[in-house]
């Protein structure tokens, strides 16, 4: 396959895992239909389908038999952000996305089992009018990822389980800012005229852990860990009005650097009586490593800094996830399963971020349409928390309000075999 057509292969790839970040900074969390309608309560101890790849691989150890998964969310996001200097409102800056996850989970022997797991863990999207006011500052931004996790697992004992995984990841970003009130300063009459824009793709890897401890048939705790991994992006940075590079038009490489933090899971499972289970989980996320987004490139001087194409300072902090969650048994055939969690806001907003606290309320079923087929159904309304931020732009400082909500659907399919 030529480079050009695997270039292309792997951005319908991309483009396929496309981005919700409609959790803390710009992390996903749409993995599975089944969790989805739990809130992700107890997502590294449950074990209920193949997606436990993408949380805790020790849980692959409780398969007897090979399994497929294969999910779709469809994520609606409602952020409106106001100018509250001049009025000025831009409804709908999240566009809505679709997400998909596929896992495979195959059993060894007694000891040992495997799987593969194709699945996004961060991305962020952003769309404003081109003619926002503030455009140096808004414009669009999208970071789209994929993740490919080979992973393994090891019982220890009837009771422990430890496994881990590599972390294959592929991602593509594109950022395109506006000349918005600074017409003047350019000599244009058009507000939504490129100022800059800059575009690149990158391999990233890391790798993740996890152990499953089995207290009882009823009762079992899961820990995973996620590690840190740094996307090193070079692509093309345009500078369309010659304000960066001192050339309108010109293009030359740029570098943009973009860490995905670590991530920390506890959960814990408990089944109460044959048809009734809780479940719960506390997440930690590293987002203290994320303190700028900063491109480089030789011909660049940004602000009179030489080397710098742009830069933003960002202010983020390492924050949890708290969630809760039942499980419930109306039949042989139906399963239904309602949960709660709150998200907490990892970083300052900003016009490209808008990052707020977060609550999600969430149900679901799963019909159990054979012994080898069941299909999984979950809805997520998350509701987010209203409030004002200010920025400054070349024209000077400027205050925003923000609110927003999502509504999130998902379906799955499992065949064991």
């Amino acid at each position: 396959m030529s480079k050009k057509l695997s270039r292309s292969a792997i951005a319908i790839a991309v483009a396929l895992a496309a981005p919700s970040a409609w959790s803390a900074g710009f992390q996903v969390s749409e993995h599975s239909a089944s969790g989805l309608g739990r809130a992700y309560a107890g997502e590294a101890a449950i074990a209920d389908n193949a997606s436990v790849i993408g949380r805790n691989p020790a849980q692959m150890t409780m398969f007897e038999e090979s399994q497929v998964s294969g999910a779709l969310h469809v994520v609606n996001p409602e952020i409106d952000i106001t100018n509250t200097t001049s009025g000025q409102k831009a409804s709908d800056v999240a566009p809505m996305q679709l997400v998909p996850a596929s896992y495979y989970v195959s059993p060894i022997n007694d000891k040992w089992s495997w799987g593969m797991g194709l699945y996004t863990v961060y991305g962020v999207a952003t769309d404003y009018p081109d003619a926002f006011e503030t455009g140096d500052l808004a414009g669009d931004t999208s970071l789209v990822s994929v993740n490919l996790n080979p992973s393994v697992a090891y019982r220890v004992s009837e009771q422990l389980s430890i496994g881990g995984g590599i972390n294959i990841v592929y991602a593509m970003a594109e950022l395109n800012r506006h000349v918005g009130v600074l017409t003047d300063s350019f000599n244009i009459d058009d507000r939504g005229a490129k100022l800059i824009s800059m575009e690149g793709d990158t391999w990233g890897y890391g790798w993740n852990v996890g152990a499953l401890y089995e207290l009882d048939k009823d009762n079992r705790f899961g820990f995973a860990y996620r590690s840190k991994v740094e996307l090193e992006f070079e692509g093309d940075f345009t500078d369309h009005q010659g304000s960066v590079t001192g050339t309108k038009g010109n293009v030359v490489t740029g570098d943009l650097s973009v860490p995905l933090p670590a991530v920390a899971e506890f959960s814990g499972f408990h089944q109460l009586r044959d048809d009734l289970a809780i479940h719960y989980s506390v997440m930690w996320s590293q987002w203290s490593s994320f303190t700028e987004l900063k491109a480089t490139g030789s011909q660049c001087a940004s602000d009179g800094v030489q080397g710098v194409c742009f830069e933003k300072k960002e202010d983020y902090q390492s924050v949890f996830r708290w969630s809760l969650g039942t499980t419930y048994d109306i039949s042989n055939d139906w399963t239904v399963r309602a949960g709660f969690a709150f998200d907490e806001k990892a970083g300052k907003s900003t016009l490209s971020i808008p990052d707020s606290d977060r609550y999600w309320y969430s149900a679901g079923a799963t019909y159990k349409y054979s012994p080898s087929l069941t299909f999984d159904a979950g809805i997520t309304y998350i509701a987010s928390k209203s409030g004002t931020f200010t920025e400054t732009s070349r024209a000077g400082e400027r205050e925003f309000s923000a609110k927003g909500a999502a509504y999130i659907g998902a379906l799955q399919a499992n065949y064991s075999f």
